[in-house]
């Protein structure tokens, strides 16, 4: 019997007003749309404009998820934001959200998993709901990859996009709730995705010496045989842990990185189209933004139902991967 500690009980997104098309790539860059969307999927991707922060994303995806929630700010009693293009080192991109929101007696951090960071909050609020002591989690989503970009490196600047995507997590009404998550990791891989520059190891002091080290880097072949093979891991065991096959499930939300992934991992979970869903076309790949964004769309899209089962899942740089199983 199915047994939940804690539910969505309402969900936002926000993505820029600018938009990126494989067209205006192919002046900027070798490539074309023809290129692009058969190797990817994606055909457009929003892009922040001056000024704007991931926070400033981020806050907008949280009032929406509020009010369908019918939660006040001042309700919250955590803010979990799962990023990798904060506002800025310290303080977190949550602190920030937490201020532009008005959730003045909310604990507030972010996480570090890359694609997985929404789904390693979603974990986290899980469990913590479960102790008792918190009641109100808000968990966000959200990049500027825009920033870390280069745009003169065709094989990356093609597949990024920037948003945010938030959820409201609640004590479960019995009913309905987060099924199971499952959490996972090898940092032995971190080379094949990673910005090296910025840290301990190659501080902004040493940016001269090599400009490209403070942009994202990726071994496209290897982190594409992993990620199918990570996702795919993610996907098989949260589902057999549970005892639930792919027949169950009424719509599979995956990192929308790239569409032959997608397509991969639901022929092996023997998941038909229709219960595919597939918004990379429109944002591309928003790294932890992902999985939010595109739980928000299903729901307001009415691909999901109340009593519905949904899996989601995802894989990023560390490498990390990640899967949530929710009955809605």
């Amino acid at each position: 019997m199915e047994q939940y500690s804690s539910m969505i009980t309402g969900t936002g997104s926000a993505v820029p007003e600018k938009v990126l098309t494989n067209d205006d790539l192919a002046k900027m860059v070798d490539t074309s749309d023809e290129w692009i969307r058969t190797r990817t999927g994606i055909r457009e991707r929003h892009i922040a404009e001056d000024g704007i922060a991931t926070s400033d994303l981020g806050a907008r995806a949280a009032q929406e998820a509020l009010a369908e929630a019918n939660l006040a700010a001042e309700e919250l009693d955590l803010i979990i934001f799962g990023t990798i293009t904060p506002d800025m080192y310290f303080p977190s991109a949550a602190c920030f959200v937490q201020n532009k929101i008005g959730a003045n007696n909310a604990a507030a951090f972010d996480v570090s998993a890359a694609c997985c960071g929404f789904l390693y909050g979603l974990d986290l609020a899980d469990n913590l709901i479960a102790t008792g002591k918190y009641h109100n989690i808000l968990v966000l989503g959200g990049e500027i990859l825009s920033r870390i970009t280069d745009w003169n490196d065709r094989a990356t600047c093609v597949l990024f996009g920037d948003g945010a995507g938030a959820a409201v997590v609640q004590p479960s009404d019995g009913k309905r709730g987060i099924v199971g998550n499952y959490i996972k990791s090898d940092g032995s891989l971190a080379h094949l995705l990673n910005m090296p520059g910025g840290g301990s190891l190659l501080p902004p002091s040493k940016a001269a010496e090599d400009p490209k080290s403070f942009y994202l880097q990726m071994e496209g072949r290897e982190v594409f045989r992993y990620a199918v093979s990570c996702m795919g891991d993610a996907a098989t065991t949260i589902m057999s842990q549970n005892g639930f096959t792919g027949d169950d499930l009424a719509l599979f939300i995956s990192h929308q990185a790239n569409i032959r992934i997608i397509q991969a991992i639901a022929k092996r979970l023997n998941v038909p189209d229709e219960k595919v869903f597939i918004n990379l076309d429109k944002y591309g790949n928003t790294s932890a933004a992902s999985i939010p964004i595109a739980l928000n769309e299903a729901r307001k899209s009415g691909r999901i139902k109340s009593g519905d089962l949904v899996l989601m899942v995802a894989f990023g740089a560390g490498f990390t991967w990640a899967s949530s199983l929710v009955r809605m």
